[in-house]
């Protein structure tokens, strides 16, 4: 019986996995979303710096650039889940107010448009040495405001010593807090590039992506959690989130009273599931290619041991035929499939990690399948283990 429904089960080669895989990776990004971030300030505010150290990236150098209206940018990069509005060159006075004409311009177009379409935040970035907030930057600020825009105010480039932060930003945001301004919170201190000379480490940055999560629609969380690089912990969340459904559907698969139906069903699920964790940790799309190569040689490789053996080995050793097996299958095939999704969660972080050249090279090596192994040993739970037991006995 076992061996006769063995015969049954379909097995996808690589090939076949890697292009489904690679079509899942796309899906998986596309349903992030879009998140869509203004960023203003003076020339040397620290804009670019900021911007890198949030989402790990140069989006005006590796993005796609489309000039919106004078003075403003529209970077997307190619992921194509983060978009950056620039005023480039921005200044105080008359280039403010050309800068203000186009963004009523764009709000008034974005508002025909899908949610994802707008923007959804506004940094307003002043620098904390330069101990001023000017009227023309007050009225920009409540411009912006009558926009519709969620302003949060950054000061950036601001020094510590010894974990104190340096009493006259202190006294600066006091001051801008102090002045009414229709903002979201209070003003935001940051330093962005730590200073090797004066120890000053990078900090505040969390304090920011906390403010920009109060203030963004839930249409863009996704795709902002998929772009910001700094909270590892928020990315785990919608992972593991992704991971539970994926063994919901495979515990349904494998209780399914159509016999060994659930073992050519499971394989798909992984896939999507994996592919959605990817998308998730905001691991660029631009390197599909590689990805689904290295996820097809994981799943075909023995990730998918659980989809071939969770019914057609388990029935040898369970009396009762096929009630008993569809439900000890479905805990199987949950437990192993939760396996995969945690091990290449690791898989994903070690790669997320690395710089765009070295997760390339480990995309493209043996390495993905080697620390997925490692990974998946490691989480395999107790059914994963008992279903080991009793292949290793067959």
């Amino acid at each position: 019986m076992a061996e006769e429904a063995s015969a049954r089960v379909p097995d996808l080669s690589r090939p076949e996995v890697e292009s489904l895989f690679e079509r899942r990776l796309a899906e998986a990004f596309a349903a992030l979303g879009l998140f869509n971030l203004l960023v203003v300030g003076k020339t040397g505010v620290g804009k670019s710096t900021l911007v890198n150290t949030m989402f790990g990236s140069d989006v005006a150098r590796t993005g796609v650039g489309e000039p919106v209206t004078k003075g403003l940018t529209h970077y997307r990069l190619p992921d194509g889940f983060l978009g950056l509005y620039d005023a480039e060159g921005f200044e105080t006075g008359v280039a403010g107010n050309v800068i203000l004409d186009g963004l009523r311009s764009v709000v008034e177009q974005n508002a025909r448009q899908p949610a994802e379409q707008r923007i959804h935040a506004a940094w307003y970035l002043v620098r904390w040495s330069d101990r001023r907030f000017e009227q023309a930057q007050i009225t920009f600020v409540r411009e912006l405001a009558r926009l519709g825009l969620p302003v949060i105010i950054v000061m950036t480039q601001v020094p510590t010593k010894a974990g104190e932060v340096h009493p006259e930003a202190l006294e600066f945001a006091d001051y801008i807090d102090g002045l009414g301004l229709p903002i979201a919170g209070t003003t935001v201190l940051t330093n962005a590039l730590a200073d090797a000379f004066s120890g000053a480490p990078v900090f505040g940055v969390q304090d920011l992506l906390d403010a920009t999560y109060l203030v963004v629609p839930e249409v863009a969380e996704k795709a902002l959690t998929a772009a910001q690089k700094i909270d590892i912990g928020r990315k785990k969340k919608a992972v593991d989130a992704v991971i539970n459904q994926a063994s919901a559907v495979a515990a349904g698969i494998g209780a399914t009273p159509i016999p060994f139906a659930d073992a050519a069903l499971l394989v798909p699920n992984q896939i999507t599931m994996i592919a959605r964790i990817t998308a998730a940790y905001g691991l660029p799309p631009s390197r599909a290619r590689a990805m689904s190569l290295a996820g097809s040689i994981v799943l075909t490789g023995g990730a998918t041991m659980a989809g071939r053996y969770a019914v057609t080995n388990l029935l040898k050793f369970v009396p009762g035929g096929n009630v008993a097996s569809s439900a000890i299958s479905a805990a199987v095939a949950a437990s192993m499939t939760k396996a995969v999704g945690l091990a290449w969660a690791r898989v994903c972080e070690l790669a997320l990690a690395m710089d765009d050249d070295a997760r390339d090279r480990f995309w493209s090596s043996g390495a993905v399948a080697e620390q997925f192994i490692v990974f998946f040993k490691q989480n395999a739970g107790p059914g994963a283990r008992m279903m080991q037991r009793l292949t290793k006995r067959a």
